[in-house]
C-alpha cells in the first residue's frame, strides 16, 4: 500500500538527503519553514509511486552480499533480485550513517541511479512555476 511504501522510506530511506538533492539547482529556494512539509511531501510522494508500481515487479527474494564498499558519498552495498518468475536484477545500494546506523540513499539497477529521475522530474516542475519551490511544496501536500 501507498502508506506502508511511504512508512519503509521514512524509517529506511536518508530523506533529507535525497529530498535536497531532489531540488538540484533550486535547494538554496527552500524556505526553512518548508522543510519539513516538502520531505514529508516528498516521501508520500515516494511512497504512492513505489506502491503503484511494485505490482509490476513481483520479487521472490532478495539477497545481499555480505561485503559493502566505501563509495565518495557513502557506503554500497550489492544485492541479487530474484523475481518470481526467474528473473535476477543486480541492485546497488548507497547508503547513508546517520549516527549508529545507515540509511539508503540511492540505488542503482540495470546502470541507473534511481535520484536523478526524482532530481529531474522535482526541477522540471519548478521550472514550469517560475523557479518557486513553493509551488512543488504545495501540490505534494495535496497529494
Amino acid at each position: 500500500s501507498p502508506l506502508a511504501m511511504q512508512s519503509a522510506v521514512a524509517r529506511h530511506g536518508d530523506v533529507a538527503q535525497i529530498g535536497l538533492y531532489a531540488l538540484g539547482d533550486y535547494r538554496a529556494r527552500l524556505e526553512g519553514g518548508d522543510r519539513e512539509p516538502y520531505l514529508n511531501g516528498m516521501t508520500r510522494f515516494i511512497g504512492r509511486y513505489a506502491a503503484n508500481e511494485a505490482p509490476k515487479y513481483p520479487v521472490a527474494r532478495v539477497t545481499f552480499n555480505q561485503e559493502s564498499r566505501r563509495a565518495k558519498y557513502g557506503l554500497m552495498v550489492d544485492s541479487t533480485i530474484v523475481m518470481q518468475d526467474g528473473t535476477t536484477y543486480e541492485v546497488a545500494w548507497m547508503l547513508s550513517k546517520i549516527g549508529s546506523s545507515y540509511r539508503v540513499r540511492d540505488a542503482q539497477a540495470m546502470g541507473f541511479w534511481m535520484t536523478p529521475f526524482l532530481k529531474k522530474l522535482f526541477e522540471d516542475y519548478i521550472g514550469q512555476n517560475g523557479g518557486n519551490v513553493k509551488s512543488l511544496v504545495a501540490v505534494l501536500q495535496r497529494h
